[in-house]
């Protein structure tokens, strides 16, 4: 019965569309409406980026969670992300070696604001002075008593048993640092008093969801201080935060986090390359590789405040001595050290399609033992124009794309086979050629329609698609609310938020900007309210070989 209801509700929206009936799905969207509360886990960058912006350039040892994509994004995987309990020994190796070096006796005085009256003893004092303004910092909000008792209850515990009031400060820090209230983001709601009956994020929770996106970091105190006292609550009080936000040198920080995660850039881990095939390459190749698309997308988007569509047709980028000699370019012995990083402008006999034809992208989407023209077209296909690739299916005889003895055939070889097996055609179609393209074979192609004869034709094809806009926009929304976009939101975002972003050139703080300044960003639809779930049970321990001490929820 329900096919059958499905079925029927099908033909009558195909007759609604033949006889031009619009449905309420496409109508016109002229704001958003909400959509549901979630509770992510910080992903390693944000980790990583708050201890930066808290502490300064400290350590982190340590094994982190593995990310988890939804829509192709890790900080929307993040709302489905858990913590295991060997996860949660290595926050907890984390926590305590980044507790260790902020007490230690070269940086205590820069963090800690006061002096215990006794350092071989505890002081409430002290203690609290320093934990409330980094439980602040860390949570996202203020410290509850109970939570500030109980931390100081921990500190107290470590300097007494060991005689030692900066490892009290350790041992709570390091609880505080693994505790559920900081490495899970959870969303909290507040009645709208524009909109009676209706839901918003409290001030704080908006806070957090800004600083996120701007800074792919925590909120700083600034940020917490405008939230607190209502600045948001006018539009102009929230425009001055956001506006002092990109304004920040903090903002490149958060760029770089968003397109890391856009272009998976966290697979570089697993990377590994035949050395045979591959000499030039290296660990240290790949790091820089990476730094080489981020540094290049920073000063287009950031330093020029440029086209993001540019992003796929410039020649400009960065090159150290290590770079220059993967890419077979000269380079000018005076630069000194290997990590020197220089602004070139690519010679015009080497087609540039921005940083799709850099190393970075190339060497993430191939095999290990070889190129892969297929590989490239579908990351293209689905990381920057947001098609997805089906999988191959299941019938599929993998034995065509190996020689009698069993070695793998040519990319050539491949393509062919491609081409010529119809159960593999059409999706390959899709893929090959812009992969060849992109590889600098002699081949040609089309993109939705746009002739290209090379690498630099379909990077230009790309940057003029509606496909490439389009997709950052929807990926960068649900980027900023850390979920799939509901409906409504996807309504919105494809009308008017992509024309209002084009109208501004294609400003990539622009697009940020005009979604984090309106209102509609920061409803949230009073039925699905209730449904964000605890994603651990975890209880969180400060341990040391001689003292362990459970800490409190």
């Amino acid at each position: 019965m329900a096919k059958v209801i499905g079925l029927l509700r099908a033909s009558a929206f195909l007759s609604m569309s033949v006889l031009g009936i619009s449905s309420v799905a496409t109508a016109a969207v002229t704001e958003l409406e909400g959509g549901p509360l979630v509770m992510r886990r910080l992903t390693e960058d944000q980790y990583r980026n708050t201890i930066s912006d808290i502490f300064g350039d400290l350590t982190i040892g340590g094994r982190f969670e593995p990310d988890t994509r939804e829509g192709n994004l890790i900080a929307v995987g993040a709302s489905k992300a858990t913590v295991t309990p060997r996860g949660l020994e290595e926050y907890d190796r984390m926590a305590s070696g980044i507790a260790q070096q902020v007490v230690s006796p070269k940086r205590r005085n820069q963090y800690i604001p006061c002096k215990p009256m006794d350092a071989k003893a505890s002081d409430d004092a002290c203690a609290r002075t320093f934990l409330t303004k980094v439980g602040h910092l860390l949570y996202r909000r203020p410290m509850t008593e109970q939570e500030t008792t109980n931390a100081l209850k921990v500190a107290a515990a470590g300097a007494t048993q060991l005689k030692d009031f900066y490892f009290g400060i350790q041992l709570a820090l390091t609880a505080m640092l693994e505790s559920p209230q900081f490495l899970f983001v959870k969303e909290q709601t507040e009645s709208d008093p524009s909109r009676p009956g209706k839901l918003r994020l409290t001030a704080q929770s908006m806070a957090t969801r800004i600083s996120l996106v701007l800074w792919g970091s925590l909120p700083d105190e600034e940020l917490l201080r405008a939230a607190a006292a209502g600045e948001f609550d006018q539009p102009e009080g929230l425009a001055k935060q956001v506006d002092r936000m990109i304004a920040s040198p903090r903002f490149e920080a958060g760029v770089r986090t968003y397109f890391a995660d856009m272009l998976k850039f966290d697979q570089f881990a697993a990377l590994s390359k035949d050395p045979a095939l591959y000499p030039n390459y290296s660990a240290e190749v790949a790091k820089q590789a990476q730094e080489q698309a981020l540094r290049t997308i920073v000063d287009l988007l950031v330093t020029q405040n440029g086209d993001y569509r540019d992003v796929y047709t410039t020649s400009k980028t960065f090159l150290t001595p290590v770079l220059a000699s993967a890419y077979g370019l000269p380079f000018n012995a005076k630069w000194g050290d290997l990590r020197y990083w220089m602004p070139v402008q690519l010679p015009k006999d080497m087609p540039a399609a921005g940083v799709l034809t850099q190393i970075g992208f190339s060497a993430l989407f191939s095999s290990s033992g070889k190129t892969s023209p297929t590989l490239r077209g579908k990351a293209l296909r689905e990381v920057i124009l947001c098609q997805e690739i089906p999988p191959p299916p299941p019938n599929v005889d993998f034995s065509k794309f190996a020689t009698a003895d069993g070695n793998v055939i040519s990319v050539r070889e491949a393509i062919e086979a491609h081409s010529s097996n119809p159960a593999c055609a059409g999706c390959h179609k899709l893929m090959d050629p812009l992969g060849l393209a992109l590889e600098n074979f002699d081949t040609s192609g089309f993109l939705d329609k746009v002739a290209y004869k090379d690498a630099a034709g379909l990077g230009q094809a790309i940057h003029d698609s509606p496909r490439t806009s389009s997709c950052l926009v929807n990926r960068v929304y649900s980027y900023a609310a850390g979920r799939s976009e509901t409906d409504n939101e996807k309504q919105w975002v494809k009308e008017p938020l992509l024309t209002d972003w084009a109208a501004q050139g294609y400003k990539y703080p622009a697009l940020l900007r005009r979604i984090l300044l309106d209102p509609g960003f920061y409803r949230v639809n009073p039925r699905q309210a209730s449904t964000i779930e605890v994603k651990s049970a975890a209880v969180t321990q400060a341990k040391s070989p001689d003292v362990k001490i459970a800490a409190a929820d």
